[in-house]
Order: structure tokens, then sequence, then C-alpha cells
């Protein structure tokens, strides 16, 4: 019989975007009480993997308890690409399906391009807080959709093209836009909300103007007994009595951190690399990272390809063990 040449192994403990497990700090919370008082979007930067992106999730979850259910349980996503143009944001239209059926049954006009119009995710966000609107013949959400406020996550928004935050300036500052090939204008009703999270990796700037109507917070990486705090929420298994093992493990991660020369391992990744290491019983017996057991150094050398992404950086810290 062959070897198998890899493992499955069935692991608990270790839910990705779990609302519950996102510790959030005493000043994030103040940047996103002003969003909230400001109705202004809230842009977030820091280094990828410190929680931006969960942060939606966090607030989702937390104004859909706090509202009774006015709020969205789920942020509604939208994920920039290089490629994105302002009316991505709002709605995609299938134009070439159109023109191909409309060839087929000789239909055309604006009244046959309903079918192939979606809306996105803040267009989707205005029209659920426009009751008048759902319950019109001309609404593109489907029947019976019920009014509700939303959080909307725009992801990394630093990729879009230069113009795309200026051409957004009026419909996120009013949250109306218009779908050109209806001929149909859709706005926020004043009786629900609309919280907007920006993410950015300060790849490039974003432009002046844009800026000023959002407020701003940098989310800065966290400390040593703040990853502790991340961690044992993320990975409940750590909790049990390893407080002081898993401490050495955060030490040694920023170690690795300090001395990378390439990317420098996120929150994110650390937390995966914990998940690995308790898989692996790294953390049976005695954990010291200064007298490792031969088998503790091969569990730590192959469990490196969690946080380091560059040969040259895998060369640098493989030879130290």
């Amino acid at each position: 019989m062959e070897k198998t040449p890899f493992k499955l192994t069935q692991s608990d403990g270790f839910v990705k975007n779990d609302p519950n497990t996102y510790i959030l700090s005493d000043s994030l919370k103040k940047a996103v009480d002003v969003a909230l008082l400001l109705n202004q979007p809230l842009i977030l930067t820091g280094e990828p993997g410190t929680g931006k992106t969960q942060l939606a999730y966090k607030l989702a979850h937390e104004l859909h308890a706090q509202t009774d259910g006015d709020f969205a349980q789920h942020p509604l996503e939208f994920h920039t690409k290089t490629t994105t143009t302002a009316q991505d944001l709002f709605y995609v239209y299938d134009a070439i399906g159109h023109f191909r059926d409309s060839n087929i049954q000789k239909e055309a006009g604006p009244e046959g391009a309903s079918p192939y119009i979606s809306l996105q995710a803040l267009g989707k966000a205005i029209a659920l807080t426009n009751t008048e609107y759902l319950n019109s013949a001309d609404s593109l959400m489907p029947e019976g959709t019920q009014p509700m406020s939303s959080v909307v996550l725009i992801d990394e928004i630093d990729k879009a093209p230069r113009d795309f935050p200026n051409d957004i300036l009026n419909e996120i500052e009013e949250f109306v836009f218009r779908v050109k090939e209806l001929r149909q204008e859709i706005r926020k009703s004043s009786d629900k909300r609309i919280l907007v999270i920006m993410t950015s990796n300060s790849e490039k700037s974003l432009p002046a103007p844009f800026l000023r109507r959002c407020v701003f917070y940098h989310i800065p990486f966290p400390e040593p007994e703040q990853l502790l705090e991340i961690v044992s929420k993320k990975i409940s298994k750590l909790g049990e009595g390893k407080e002081e093992k898993v401490m050495q493990s955060i030490q040694h991660f920023i170690s690795i951190r300090k001395r990378v020369k390439k990317k420098k391992p996120a929150t994110s990744e650390l937390i995966s690399w914990l998940h690995v290491l308790e898989m692996e019983k790294f953390f049976e017996g005695e954990t010291d990272f200064n007298a490792l057991s031969d088998e503790q150094k091969n569990i730590l050398r192959f469990s490196y390809s969690v946080l380091l992404k560059d040969k040259d950086d895998v060369a640098l810290l493989g030879n130290t063990l």
C-alpha cells in the first residue's frame, strides 16, 4: 500500500469572520460612533490582516442586535478591482446578454433592460431603505423584500483607478444613483441608515476631496498582550491553560516580523500559524523556543510557510533553527 502523501485533519475552534470574536478597541469604537453621528463613510487603513474587513461583519452583527433587526445582520460587500468604475458600486448591466436576447426576441428599448441589471452592494443598500421603491413595479429587488438599514463594505478601495473615489463623491454623500438604462433614480429614504466601511492598504493615496467627506482611522499593529487576547478569542483550544506557551509563540512571531525583509506576517497569519502548531501538537510538553526538540523544530520549519511569503525570508529564518 502506498503511503498517503498528505493527511486531512478535522479541525475545530477556528472560525473566520466570526463577529463574536472580533475585539473592538475603544478608539476604533469612537471612530465608528463619529461615522454614524456624521453619516459619513469610515475609511480604515492598516497592514493587511489587521481586521479591517472583519470590522464590517462585527458592526453589522452588533447593529442588527441593537436595532432589533432593523440593520441587516451581514454586510453588503463590494470588492474593488483595478478595472472598477463608479457604476459598478451600484449596479451592473449585462449589455451583451440584452443585445443577444433582443435580437432573438425582437425586443429593444429601456423597458426590456430590467432583467439584465443587477444591483450591487451600495445600490442594494440604497434601494433597501426605500419602501416606496421596493413596492413599485420598477423595483430591481426581489418581490417581497423588506426595507432595512445596512452596513456596506467597500474593500480595498485603493485598488480602484485614480478617478473612482472622485466619481462617487455625490453618490456617497447623498446616497442616490441613476440607472441610466432605465432612466431611473434610486434615492435613500431618511428613516433608514447606511454605514459605509472602506478599507485601504495604502497602496496609493486617496484624493483630498474624497477624504474630506470621510472619517479616517488607522488600525495599528497590536501589542503582544492584545495579540494574546485576539488569539484567545479566535482559537478557543489555545485558551486551555496554554497562555504562557502561546505568549512565547507570540514573542517568537514578533521576532520574525522584525527580521523578515519582504512581507511582514500579519495578525491573520499569526492566528493561522498558531492553529497549525496546535493541530500538530507543538504545545504538548515543554515549549521553550531556545531549547526546542528536533520534532518541534521540524514542525516549526514547515509551519513557517504560513508566515513567510518570500524565498529569501524562508532561507533566512529556516537556517536559524
